[in-house]
């Protein structure tokens, strides 16, 4: 009998040892920072920014609170997120241009070799108005827009699973996108129009792009519908929002969602496509940041651009009249399915703690800056030269 008793009263303190432990253990965790949402904000989306523990492993102690200044360790590890994205830019804009380049200029070598007779400028419009400008266009932007996303992916341990790992969305709210996307797209026009007109009354103008004579053939054509309504909108959204939306999204969303838009805005080097591009920037890094995956940008990405390249088409079938109707109801519900959408999908705001690991250290990343630079001088001398 004796022995049992001992038995049981062991046992007995076995049981309050382990509930203890469990207790300790519970208060503990308790304590500990959210690793995925450390700068405790509510308006952030944390599983999209990832574990910020990578970044400040002192995450994993009790109690522990992130300093209203990042440290330098800290401060290093924020500093390299932005370098990565400004090499990737880089990388992107050199090689998608001289790639294109350079293709282009050994099969005018070679068109050459074989046709003696021809000079260059013929050989060059050719190459252009048929579908090979076309062709190598789209290969150089693949090439260079696939290949650094997933470079700077690689670079910032990014799991290329996360770009379509997609979070409450449905046919519903891509076609509420969609309208918004449209209403976003002609208010950008009216934007631009206002600016190129400015710029008309000092002798200069905001459209750099001539496109007659490009792809005028049925297969020129048919790769550049192509290209624009399917093969861009995927890998440039696999480049600006899958791979820097993230890479510039670990501390700051709100600093991330207007950083990209500006890049993907300066990458198409023209004021009325950077007006669209960054006012629809904005609106794909936002819902990419809601829905935590590429999928949704891609497909508002791929409506706007497909109702831009066909829009001339159904004016010319259908008339000025019900053109002019058709796009002012659809914008108009764009308009009212936005104020909707704003109202309980707000922008990501910005700590003090991460106002101070935004764009304060960016600048101080000097790959992010030269990104920055280049970019900006090249669509300037574009439009001033």
């Amino acid at each position: 009998m004796i022995e049992d008793y001992y038995k049981a009263e062991i046992s007995f303190l076995n049981s309050e040892i382990s509930r203890l432990n469990r207790q300790i253990e519970a208060d503990r965790q308790s304590r500990l920072p959210d690793k995925m949402n450390p700068f405790d904000n509510p308006t952030e989306y944390p599983e999209f920014s990832g574990d910020y523990s990578d970044i400040m492993p002192e995450l994993d102690a009790p109690d522990c609170t992130i300093p209203l200044e990042p440290e330098l360790t800290e401060r290093r590890k924020i500093k390299r997120f932005y370098s990565v994205g400004g090499w990737c830019i880089l990388g992107q804009f050199f090689i998608s241009n001289l790639l294109s380049y350079a293709i282009l200029y050994i099969l005018r070598m070679v068109i050459s070799s074989i046709n003696t007779g021809a000079d260059m400028r013929t050989i060059s419009i050719y190459m252009e108005s048929s579908s090979i400008f076309a062709s190598i266009n789209m290969l150089a932007f693949i090439i260079s827009n696939v290949g650094f996303a997933f470079m700077g992916m690689k670079m910032a341990h990014i799991p290329k699973s996360q770009l379509v790992r997609t979070r409450n969305f449905s046919f519903r709210k891509a076609i509420q996108y969609c309208f918004i996307a449209f209403f976003l797209w002609e208010l950008s026009a009216i934007v631009a129009s206002g600016i190129n007109d400015i710029f008309v009354k000092y002798g200069y103008t905001t459209d750099v792009m001539d496109l007659d004579g490009i792809a005028v053939t049925g297969t020129g054509w048919a790769i550049m519908t192509i290209y624009t309504c399917i093969i861009a909108p995927l890998t440039e959204e696999i480049f600006f929002r899958g791979m820097l939306l993230r890479v510039f999204s670990r501390t700051n969303q709100r600093f991330a969602v207007f950083a990209t838009a500006f890049f993907f805005g300066l990458s198409h080097h023209n004021i009325p496509q950077f007006t669209l591009a960054f006012i629809m920037g904005i609106f794909l890094a936002h819902i990419t940041l809601k829905h935590n995956s590429i999928i949704p940008a891609v497909i508002v990405h791929a409506f706007v651009n497909t109702s831009s390249t066909f829009m001339t088409y159904i004016e010319e079938s259908a008339g000025y009249i019900f053109t002019a109707v058709l796009i002012l109801v659809m914008a108009l519900v764009g308009f009212f399915l936005l104020c909707v959408f704003n109202e309980n999908n707000k922008l990501p705001a910005t700590t003090p703690a991460q106002s101070r690991r935004g764009m304060t250290v960016a600048k101080s990343s000097i790959m992010f800056i030269i990104s920055v630079f280049v970019q900006l001088i090249y669509t300037i001398a574009l439009i001033f030269m």
